[in-house]
């Protein structure tokens, strides 16, 4: 059973939003995505959201070097995306990092820990370590400019959520886990909260 239609046996009417990259790309159209999550901030809404704009291609380029043992290239690779990141959440005002929810910071110093390593393991496990990020760092940046503009929502590491098997690039989804684990953080969250972001 997908997530969504638990989720909805399990809530009612309960509706699933997903932006893709082109709709976070740039912070004008993250104010367009506020702008249509504002409009539906009554309802019950499961947010999913994509990482911005060709961040994913950028970090599979991250991963490739630093795969081929081009450290330093793979750091100069990520700073960039740092970098857009950075100034994407500046032109939606935010000077600093707030002191609840997702921080950008923690996101970035889990890659370059990586990145400050050899590889150990094969290519698809550091590929799932460091392409995922782009997801976290566009949520946590969404979740944080919904806030600002009175968009009460609630951000989630889905990772805490859906298991998989080590399967890397292709792994397989742990429906049990998963399930119990939407029953227990993401349909008390929508108890509090009428937008869970992810």
């Amino acid at each position: 059973m997908l997530i969504s239609e638990h989720l909805c046996q399990n809530k009612g009417a309960m509706k699933v939003f997903k932006f893709g990259g082109a709709s976070v790309s740039t912070a004008e159209r993250i104010r367009n995505v506020a702008g249509i999550l504002a409009d539906h901030k009554a309802e019950k809404l499961l947010v999913v959201i994509s990482a911005m704009g060709k961040t994913t291609n950028a970090l599979e380029k991250v991963v490739e070097r630093f795969f081929a043992g081009q450290k330093e290239e793979a750091l100069s690779l990520f700073g960039e995306i740092r970098k857009d990141h950075l100034l994407i959440a500046s032109e939606l005002g935010m000077a600093a990092e707030p002191s609840e929810g997702p921080r950008l910071s923690d996101f970035f110093t889990e890659v370059e820990w990586l990145l400050h390593d050899r590889p150990v393991r094969d290519f698809d496990y550091y590929y799932d370590q460091v392409v995922c990020v782009g997801e976290l760092l566009s949520t946590a940046i969404v979740s944080h400019y919904l806030n600002s503009r009175g968009v009460e929502n609630q951000w989630m590491d889905v990772r805490d959520i859906i298991r998989t098997d080590n399967n890397f690039r292709d792994a397989g989804i742990n429906w049990d886990y998963t399930a119990r684990k939407v029953e227990e953080q993401v349909l008390p969250a929508l108890d509090r909260v009428n937008i869970v972001l992810t």
